[in-house]
Formats: structure tokens, sequence, C-alpha cells
């Protein structure tokens, strides 16, 4: 008697022992499923991306500038939020404009100015004409004139600052910029905010470019060419479309949430010319442009105090960024200044 019991107890817990791997493997294959029939020309991964590099950049009341990697689904490696020069000793640095992680808390334009080195100025032109860039980004921004490194931002995620660029170099010459939202968590484009541990950050660039006669000849604006190539968190992938080389994320959810490890992300390969003045980027979209308010500058006095530069009534520059500035945290900027 106690032999059958037992032959029919191990019986039993075998075939539930069964249900339960059925069950968790139909599940991955939904998983699964949904990527495999994304039909885009990204590539898709899922889920946290592993930690390689620590700490890049360190503030006292900044978050964490941590760098991952992260496999698709074709078998491609991603680093995330983005490949950037932030430690190669050859791309300078973009002299502060604003950055309390450092103490250059400047009230002008004139102030930061007056701290310039001169020796900072890149030269394109050896004949050129010296410009001036002041730069507000969210959070990161690489910069090059004709294919040169001009510029990268000092601080990758926060507290937010802002910068000044010269170069010298003649007219006409092509502005490119790589913009990154900076990323908590690694490879879904989240952040802690707003009482959700995994929240959906969002990005923006402004730039306004002088002549050595303090004259503006370049402002942001929509007439600037924005390509995204890293857009997350993606919890549906069937929401994201595309038109020749337009990426639309418009109709995906925003909102991030609680629990986000198993949230989608979609990269593209960035050109290996793309910041060089023959690059054509006449198919990318136009930059769409934001208001102050929707960027959320008006608490930031790496912003504020630079209104009469930035908001100038005759050449009020604008925030541009790809078509979602919520879910695109890669994003690649040109301009030509003629």
């Amino acid at each position: 008697m106690n032999t059958k019991f037992i032959v029919l107890l191990t019986l039993l817990v075998s075939i539930s022992c069964a249900e339960k791997k059925s069950k968790k493997t139909e599940s991955n294959t939904t998983e699964t499923s949904e990527a495999a029939n994304y039909k885009g020309t990204a590539s898709v991964t899922q889920g946290i991306a592993k930690t390689v590099a620590e700490d890049i950049y360190s503030c006292e009341r900044g978050r964490k500038t941590d760098v991952g990697e992260i496999t698709s689904t074709d078998s491609k490696k991603w680093i995330v939020p983005a490949q950037t020069n932030y430690t190669d000793a050859d791309f300078p640095f973009a002299t502060d404009l604003f950055n309390s992680c450092e103490g250059k808390n400047y009230a002008t334009p004139e102030e930061a100015l007056s701290n310039f080195d001169d020796t900072n100025t890149v030269t394109i032109d050896e004949d050129g004409e010296v410009f001036t860039a002041y730069i507000f980004a969210d959070n990161y921004f690489e910069m090059y004139v004709n294919g040169i490194p001009v510029g990268k931002d000092k601080v990758p995620f926060t507290e937010f600052n802002s910068s000044v660029v010269k170069f010298k170099a003649q007219k006409p010459f092509t502005i490119a910029m790589k913009l990154v939202d900076w990323e908590e968590h690694l490879g879904v484009g989240c952040e802690a905010n707003r009482g959700k541990p995994y929240h959906a950050g969002d990005g923006g660039m402004v730039a306004v470019v002088k002549d050595d006669a303090n004259n503006v000849v370049a402002i942001t604006d929509e007439n600037w060419k924005a390509q995204t190539y890293y857009t997350a968190p993606i919890t549906d992938l069937s929401c994201v479309t595309e038109d020749g080389a337009y990426r639309y994320s418009e109709n995906c959810d925003t909102e991030g949430g609680q629990d986000g490890t198993d949230f989608y992300a979609l990269h593209w390969e960035l050109p290996t010319d793309w910041m060089q003045t023959n690059f054509d980027a006449s198919k990318w979209p136009n930059a769409t442009t934001y208001t102050n308010k929707t960027i959320g500058v008006d608490n930031k006095p790496a912003y504020t105090n630079f209104t009469a530069l930035f908001d100038d009534s005759e050449h009020d520059a604008q925030f541009i960024w790809a078509t979602n500035i919520i879910l695109d945290n890669e994003v690649l900027v040109r301009y030509t200044v003629k």
C-alpha cells in the first residue's frame, strides 16, 4: 500500500512540474515571438544591459554615469546608452558655460568667456574666422565641425550643465553632433524619477553660434536634420513604424513603470561618416522643435542664467531632438552654416 502511494505521489509531482515547465516555455516563446515578428530595420534587445564601465564621471548630486553592453536578437553587441568618446583624451572637452559639479557657476556668457583659455580653440582652417558655440544639452553631446572634433560635454548625465566651444573655420562649415539622453537602467532608456523606478527620461539640445563680431550665424531650429539611432523603452514593438528614413514611435507608450526589466529597445548602426562634410543627410527628418516648458529648463541655472543668449527676441534658439523627445535616446543632428 505504501509503495503504491509513493508511486502515485511521484507521478503527480512529475505532472505538476511538467505543466509548470510547459507554461514557462510558452511565456518565453511569446516574448521571443514578438521580437521575431518585428519588421523594421533596427536590431531588437530586451531587458537590462551588462554594466561594462562605472561612473565615467562623478558629481556630488549627479546620477550614476555607467555604460553597458547588450546583445540583440540578431547577435549584435550594442553599447548603451551610446558609444561615445568621453574617455578619449584626443577628443577635446568643451569649456564650461555653467557647471555646478565643478563650481563653475557663471552668471553670464561674458563671465564664462573671461575664463576661456584660447588654446582650447580648435583650428579647422588656419585662415578661418573664430566662431563660438553656446550649448545646453540634456544630457550629453559631442560636436564636430567639418568632421573634426571640437568639443564634448563634461557632464554626461547630471547636474545639468552648459558649455562653450570655440573653433576657427571658413564658411561654409558643417556642424554635426551626437546627442545622448543618458540612463540609469542601462539598455531600456529609463531612470528612477517621479515615483517610478523605470521612468522614461527625455532629451533636448539648444545651441547658438556666433562669429567673432558677436553676430549670430546659427541657432537650433527646424532647419537642422535629426535622426534617432536608439529608441527605448518600448513595451509593444508593433507601436513603431518606419517610412523611408523616418522612424516613428509617437504611438508608443511613454509611461515607463515600476518594473521595466522586460522592456524592448531598438538600435540602428551609425554610419561611419555621419560627421563628415560630404555625408548625405538629406533623407533624414528635419529636427523636431520643443518649448522650454516641454524640456523643463525653467529651474535649471545652466539654462536660466543665459536666457538672454538662448531666447534672444531676434534669434530665439529652439530645443531640438528627433521625433520623440522621450523615447529617442541617441540622436545625430547636422546643420551647415553658409
